[in-house]
């Protein structure tokens, strides 16, 4: 580690607060900036920053920025007499854009800018208004309000659709080039919602043994490398899903159409068929190009009744898979797999103005995990496979966990009663944790235990560099089932069909090259989601000022405490500047506390009241009740 002393100088990204104040990491150590101190930089700025001494500590000051982060921002428009301000959404720009020259857009609207410049001594940067998204409040402006915010496309460069609109459906001079497997039973089990079905599974009983065949889209076949489609598609590297929109990696008629593993309809796919025996084991894997016929497409609800008992079509066949499916769950957790799940929170939106009317949850039952099993079989024996074989490929990597945040998690689940015992075994280790995720099943605070043991963990990415999937257990892992909406799943296709024509390896450099954004990527776009989830929070609760809830206490910060309602999953902030007392952080502990004595810990029960919501912003308050 660098040892950091006064007057060094040091390259970096600056990451500002929502107060104005900053920070930047040098070598894992974190350098205050002072607002006073941040030049004319902005968040995520490459800038140089000066050391310094101030009572005793060192802190930072920017001394030139290099490089900008980003030129557009989105924000509102504020009219002021003859001077126009755009006021970012961002809670992290901590300047209003000055607008030169005038615009058309009205006060209130939501608008995006693009920074023209900075004058030394100002107090706001120079922008001109490159984009109206319209009345803030509304919907769509709100939803395309953080599309721009994050560099998502709204829609496909013109060329890009015409390449889609040029591929021809007819795959019939195709077929004779693969395995034909459509006389094999095959079902699709998808979301009740979903359009793309990127993976199907057909059985074929062999005495005492299961052929099955996790059959996915080929997308490979369609989207070529160097052409405009790909092209854009690596430029995306995955589709976002925002609460009521999809941002697709690939042009509807892909995605929804040719690639799509339709019912009823000849397709073509990438295949891995496995043969297993009775009890779930592996005894043979074959892998290559197919051309399959889905006899029937089900939701996961009918899918699920059907596990239950209900009669229906091919019940045999899914009761049968589904007990496979159980039994490969059952060692793959055994061998070391953590098994997060849990609930997942959606909004119920109104048809008109896709205002949230009601919340509700989706909780993973055996359909979703009977997909879910044979898709990680499938994905694992493929990595397993080029791994022996010596080929580069990308792996979905996930290292072990923080082990200071494991000690934090500790002291909360203590506070509900849980025991968990932290070993640098990792065998042990995960059994605490899957004990932990088990006992804390329908209990109010689950959500927000699962989302700390989510925070404990390393965050997954893509590499050439194969370290091991330590959340599932694997030694061997990628992804390869999702290539519609996954570009590192079209990657991995077109890596196993070089092995399986033995063709020459691509540049390992450029396909880390391409690992890395895609890792970039993926980061992005569950940021924007994260907005958007927000934006229907924040939405929900506007009418319901002054409305008592119980919460959960689900973060502390130096500035106030988080809580979770226990009803809708919303969370808001309490500021520390509401109590009647004054409280302080304490952080690394998890908890605040005032000069009486009093204490409130991540994980406790609070009922709090709604006091104010503020939309552009996406920010709940709360106060205790």
């Amino acid at each position: 580690m660098i040892k950091l002393k006064e007057g060094d100088v040091y390259e970096g990204q600056i990451q500002f607060s929502t107060n104005g104040n900053a920070s930047l990491i040098i070598d894992e150590t974190e350098i205050f900036i002072y607002k006073k101190n941040t030049l004319n930089s902005l968040h995520l700025d490459k800038v140089k920053i000066e050391i310094f001494k101030a009572d005793k500590k060192l802190e930072g000051k920017v001394i030139e920025v290099i490089s900008r982060f980003k030129t557009e921002f989105v924000g509102k428009v504020h009219l002021n007499k003859d001077l126009i301000f755009v006021i970012p959404d961002s809670n992290k720009m901590p300047v209003d854009f000055y607008i030169k020259g005038g615009s058309k857009a009205e006060h209130g609207q939501k608008v995006v800018v693009e920074m023209i410049g900075w004058e030394p001594g100002t107090k706001s940067p120079k922008a001109k208004i490159v984009k109206i998204l319209g009345d803030a409040g509304d919907n769509n402006t709100e939803m395309n309000s953080i599309m721009y915010e994050y560099g998502l496309p709204v829609d496909f460069p013109k060329e890009v659709e015409e390449e889609a609109n040029q591929i021809d459906f007819d795959i019939s001079n195709e077929i004779g080039n693969r395995t034909d497997m459509r006389d094999v039973t095959t079902i699709t089990i998808d979301p009740v919602d979903a359009r793309d079905f990127d993976d199907a599974l057909s059985i074929k009983i062999l005495g005492d043994k299961v052929e099955i065949g996790v059959h996915i889209a080929d997308v490979s076949h369609y989207v070529k490398v160097g052409t405009k489609l790909d092209d854009e598609a690596l430029k995306r590297a995955t589709s976002v899903y925002l609460v009521d929109r999809c941002v697709p990696m690939l042009p509807e008629r892909l995605s929804n159409g040719v690639c799509s593993l339709r019912p009823n309809e000849d397709k073509l796919c990438f295949s891995v068929v496995l043969t297993l025996d009775m009890d779930g084991k592996v005894l043979d894997t074959w892998f290559g190009k197919t051309a399959i016929h889905s006899n029937r497409r089900f939701t996961y609800e009918e899918a699920q009744e059907i596990i239950e008992g209900k009669d229906g079509d091919f019940q045999d066949e899914i009761r049968l898979m589904n007990d496979l499916a159980k039994k490969i769950r059952k060692k793959r957790i055994g061998d070391g797999s953590i098994e997060m799940g849990g609930i997942e929170v959606r909004f119920k939106l109104a048809d008109d103005n896709k205002k949230p009317i009601g919340v509700y949850f989706k909780e993973q039952k055996e359909a979703n995990k009977l997909i879910e099993e044979f898709m990680l079989l499938g994905n694992k024996s493929v990595a397993k496979l080029l791994s022996d074989e010596g080929y580069t490929n990308v792996y979905r990597t996930h290292d072990t966990p923080n082990m200071d945040k494991l000690t934090g998690l500790v002291n909360v689940c203590t506070n509900f009663g849980y025991d968990i015992k932290i070993d640098d075994d990792a065998s042990k280790l995960k059994k605490s944790l899957n004990q932990l995720l088990k006992d804390i099943k329908g209990k109010p605070e689950e959500n927000m235990i699962e989302t700390l043991v989510t925070r404990c963990m390393s965050k997954a990415t893509y590499t050439i560099k194969n370290i091991g999937h330590y959340g599932l257990g694997f030694t061997h892992y990628s992804h390869f089932t999702s290539p519609i909406r996954r570009y590192p799943d079209l990657m991995t296709h077109r890596i196993l069909l070089e092995y399986l024509k033995k063709q020459k390896q691509g540049n390992p450099v450029v396909i880390e090259d391409m690992a890395k954004h895609c890792s970039a990527r993926e980061l992005v776009a569950a940021k924007a989601q994260r907005d958007s989830i927000k934006y229907k929070q924040a939405e929900y609760l506007l009418d319901k000022i002054g409305k008592v809830y119980d919460g959960i206490v689900s973060g502390v910060t130096d500035w106030g405490i988080y809580v979770e309602l226990i009803e809708s999953k919303c969370e808001g902030m309490i500021k520390y500047s509401s109590f009647d007392t004054k409280f302080y952080a304490d952080v690394n502990n998890y908890k605040a506390y005032n000069d009486f004595g009093e204490e409130i810990r991540l994980g406790d029960e609070i009922k709090v009241t709604v006091s104010s919501v503020d939309l552009e912003r996406k920010q709940i308050d709360f106060t205790r009740f």
